[in-house]
């Protein structure tokens, strides 16, 4: 059966079925999609082998919750898998900065403008998407948090293509005035250096 095929008869419904065979049609479907995303991403080969096995076991839990109503297959993989990546990422820094954290003298750990500097433009940011409209937050969040293209976006939102890019630049536009707006708010009260 071909890849083509396989998906139009609905790999995920087949998986979440527990029919026989569904779970090798969809390691045959999407497996070099998974690798490929997870290369991308990991530091090493064995890296990513093991990210992949977490991956599928993600998609393997959450078929069931596939609606070809709002995305295609591909695409649900697809943000499972950036998802997952973009988890252990995330708690790999998590360690690093723990280990970082835990050893060195005092001086090497804080340096100036880390974290005050960084969570103050961390504040600023969330003011500065709160402004936003739904549609422009909800495209930016999904390419910055989830990782996705503007097509994958349009395909998961049922949106065109066109309007997802015009969000996109609009929300970008308006965040770059929204954030300056707020460096020379809060430089204006503090002179001239």
């Amino acid at each position: 059966m071909s890849r083509g095929r396989e998906e139009s008869v609905g790999l995920l419904l087949r998986l979440a079925q527990g029919e026989d065979g569904a779970a090798e049609a969809v390691l045959r479907a999407y497996g070099g999609l998974v690798w490929s995303i997870a290369l991308r991403f990991c530091r090493s080969r064995d890296d990513a082998e093991d990210a992949v096995q977490e991956i599928f076991t993600d998609v393997w839990k959450s078929a069931h919750r596939y609606s070809s109503s709002r995305a295609s297959e591909r695409v649900f993989v697809t943000m499972i898998a950036r998802r997952r990546l973009i988890d252990r990422l995330r708690r790999d820094r998590r360690r690093s900065d723990v280990e970082a954290r835990s050893s060195g003298p005092e001086t090497e750990r804080h340096q100036p403008g880390d974290s005050g500097e960084r969570g103050w433009d961390a504040e600023q940011a969330a003011r500065a998407i709160g402004q936003l409209s739904a549609d422009q937050r909800r495209v930016l969040e999904m390419s910055v948090g989830q990782g996705l293209t503007q097509r994958e976006i349009a395909e998961a939102t049922d949106t065109p293509l066109g309007t997802v890019k015009t969000h996109m630049r609009r929300g970008l536009i308006r965040l770059r005035e929204l954030m300056h707006s707020d460096d020379t708010a809060s430089a204006g009260g503090e002179g001239p250096e």
